[in-house]
C-alpha cells in the first residue's frame, strides 16, 4: 500500500489538502497528515480546522512513497522549516514521488528541485516561478505532480492515485465520486 506524507501548516488550503487526501484515501493509500506546528490540531485558511495524525517533526524520518504539499497562505511556514527541505531532497534523491499544489512548488523551489523541471503552480507566484506551465491544470514530469490551486485539487488526487496505484485504480475512485 503506497504511503503519503502530508505536512501541513496554520494557513493551508482546505480544499487542496482535503480533496486529495480524500482521493488517496479512497484508493488505498496510508496516508499521514502531519502537523507542522507543536500543536496536531491546524487551522486553515478559511477557519477549517483539522487534527493531524501526527505531529511532522515524528514523521519526517520516515519513508514514504509520496510528499504532498499543500498550498495557501501556510506556504510560508513549510518554506521556513529546513527539516521539511532536507526531506524534500532525500525524497528526489531517492526516487520517490513529490506532489505540490498552488503556491507550494516554491519549497521544491528553495529545496533545489525544479531545475530542468515541467510544473505547474497558482499564478499567485508567476513571479518566482516564471517556468511554470501556468495554462496546465496538472502536470507531471518524472516522479513530481503539480497542479495549479484548489480548481484542480481532485484531478490533482486523481494523478496521484493513477501514478501510485495505476490508471484502473484512478478510474475506479473518479467513477465512485461521479467524477
Amino acid at each position: 500500500m503506497p504511503s503519503v506524507l502530508v505536512p501541513l501548516p496554520a494557513g493551508f488550503e482546505e480544499l487542496e489538502t482535503v480533496a486529495p487526501v480524500d482521493v488517496l484515501r479512497r484508493a488505498g493509500a496510508e496516508v499521514v497528515v502531519a502537523a507542522l506546528g507543536p500543536d496536531r490540531t491546524v487551522t486553515g485558511r478559511n477557519g477549517l480546522v483539522l487534527v493531524a495524525d501526527a505531529l511532522l517533526t515524528d514523521r519526517l524520518a520516515d519513508a514514504f512513497d509520496c510528499i504532498l504539499l499543500p498550498g495557501g497562505p501556510g506556504v510560508k511556514h513549510l518554506r521556513a522549516d529546513l527539516g521539511l527541505r532536507t526531506a524534500l531532497q532525500r525524497q528526489a534523491a531517492a526516487g520517490r514521488w513529490l506532489a505540490a499544489i498552488c503556491a507550494a512548488p516554491t519549497v521544491l523551489l528553495d529545496a533545489g528541485l525544479l531545475a530542468n523541471r515541467r510544473y505547474t503552480a497558482h499564478a499567485s507566484v508567476a513571479a518566482e516561478l516564471p517556468a511554470r506551465l501556468g495554462t496546465e491544470r496538472v502536470v507531471v514530469d518524472g516522479r513530481l505532480v503539480t497542479s495549479r490551486g484548489a480548481g484542480t485539487a481532485l484531478e490533482f488526487g486523481l494523478a496521484l492515485v493513477t501514478h501510485l496505484f495505476g490508471p484502473e485504480k484512478s478510474a475506479e475512485i473518479a467513477h465512485s465520486i461521479g467524477w
